[in-house]
């Protein structure tokens, strides 16, 4: 589906050559030639970005900008602002909220190349929206003091870096560290799991060497441990052609020589507000799907995860003609656990058998909790021998060390177990569920014949 991009301005003819222009490159422009019809259209069919001049004749732009910025079902969209000559102007509209400005007539090239940049990165840290968030809850909380952020100045000249560092002092309340090219590779390789690495990187371009400049960006932008910094260039190869080829690459901002130090400070300060806002959408996004399949007590996979890895596993098997073990566990008695001792007893217990059988499983096996004290594990590649010798261990693993509450007692836990194991004689007609059904009938066996032991079945095909 192509992207949808809001043209907003006053005058006919600009709209028409910026309609032609984008939809010949595969957008579906919508129009609006006044801030209140670009507030109606926003709300109404959240474009994926706006692009708009600041000259209106209703609302002025940076009051549209502001209203826009206000708006939960807006402030999220991508807005090129497109203004005149005008430092003063160019800096309001920063302020107000605009991902860049262009002077108007904005260079096609670079236009183009900007709105492919932001569209782009709107996608990479596009999620669900507002209203799904907060069903799920997982809504952004209301931004708090945000701590002093790291800039990296990066030149080929260090004196140069030093200049912008010193012209930056009084504009940001950040920590700004010099950085040759050299040591900005070095932060590339170093990994993760270093503190105060830099949330922003800007490449000062000296114009001897704009290709090295644009080499180091794609360096930057592709290798995992900085691909979420955010990145400016400036100076000659932020303009021109130099600055749609550094928009392609990744760069998340390109200016030119002649900017202003207020200016660069208000784009640097956006960049890191941005990369902030995507860095907590992911991670409560991470976290959302680690809780979707892991039990949170025990940090075990939950059943949800563990179904279609057993079907997983079993495709496989048929493949290689292998056997694998399922293994269905039940702690013995522990209802009266939670009766003697309560439930915060119980969930040490857990938390506790969890560990144990883990630490008695290889790192290729899986474990999952599947009901309140009922585990369930799935042994790839293993033959019934395999299999009995594990379950023994994992009896073994109970039964010898009593397990000590948080109260200092002590509780001696012992588990039930019930194996069925496929494709032991080569046979490949096995169903999962016919599997699992073989394995409960085993630990029911298992419960039945006095606990803390463990029953075998062979699937039949």
């Amino acid at each position: 589906m192509s992207a949808r991009i809001l043209i907003v301005d006053d005058v006919a003819a600009n709209r028409i050559i910026q309609q032609a222009r984008l939809a010949a490159a595969f957008y579906e422009p919508l129009l609006a030639a006044d801030g209140a019809a670009c507030l109606t259209i926003a709300r109404d069919e959240r474009p994926d970005l706006i692009l708009l001049d600041l000259g209106l004749p209703d609302i002025p732009g940076l009051e549209v900008l502001h209203r826009l910025r206000r708006d939960p079902a807006c402030r999220d969209i991508p807005v090129i602002a497109l203004a005149g000559p005008r430092a003063e102007e160019r800096l309001a509209a920063l302020a107000a909220g605009a991902d860049d400005v262009m002077n108007r007539p904005a260079n096609e090239r670079l236009l183009l190349a900007r709105v492919r940049n932001l569209l782009r990165l709107k996608a990479e840290s596009d999620f669900p929206a507002p209203d799904a968030l907060a069903i799920a809850g997982l809504a952004e909380a209301p931004a708090a003091f945000e701590p002093q952020g790291v800039i990296a100045l990066v030149a080929a000249q260090s004196a140069s870096a030093e200049d912008l560092r010193a012209a930056l002092t009084g504009q940001l309340r950040d920590r700004l560290v010099v950085l040759s090219r050299r040591e900005a590779l070095a932060e590339i390789a170093a990994g993760h799991g270093r503190d105060n690495r830099p949330e922003v990187f800007i490449l000062q371009d000296d114009g001897c060497n704009p290709s090295g400049t644009l080499r180091l960006l794609s360096e930057l932008k592709s290798h995992q441990s900085t691909r979420h910094a955010a990145v400016c260039v400036v100076g000659p190869a932020g303009e021109g052609d130099e600055a749609a080829m550094a928009f392609d690459l990744g760069a998340d901002d390109a200016v030119g020589s002649g900017v202003s130090a207020e200016e660069l400070a208000l784009r640097t300060r956006g960049l890191l507000r941005r990369k902030r806002h995507s860095d907590r959408q992911r991670a409560r996004m991470e976290d959302g799907l680690r809780l979707a399949m892991r039990d949170p007590l025990t940090g075990l996979y939950n059943r949800r995860f563990a179904a279609p890895q057993l079907a997983s596993v079993a495709v496989g098997a048929r493949e290689e003609g292998t056997p694998f073990a399922v293994m269905v566990m039940d702690l013995d008695r522990f209802k009266l656990v939670n009766d003697l001792h309560g439930h915060a007893a119980g969930d040490q217990v857990l938390v506790e058998v969890a560990r144990r059988l883990t630490a008695n499983l290889r790192e290729t096996d899986i474990l999952a909790r599947i009901g309140g004290e009922e585990f369930l594990a799935i042994l790839p590649r293993s033959s019934l021998m395999t299999a009995r010798r594990v379950a023994e261990r994992l009896c073994q693993a109970m039964e010898d060390q009593p397990i000590r509450l948080a109260s200092g007692e002590e509780l001696r836990v012992t588990v039930s177990i019930g194996v069925a194991v496929a494709g032991e004689t080569g046979e490949t007609g096995f169903s999962v569920e016919g599997l699992v059904e073989q394995a409960d009938l085993a630990l029911l066996e298992s419960k039945g014949a006095g606990r803390n032991q463990v029953t075998y079945r062979l699937s039949a095909a």
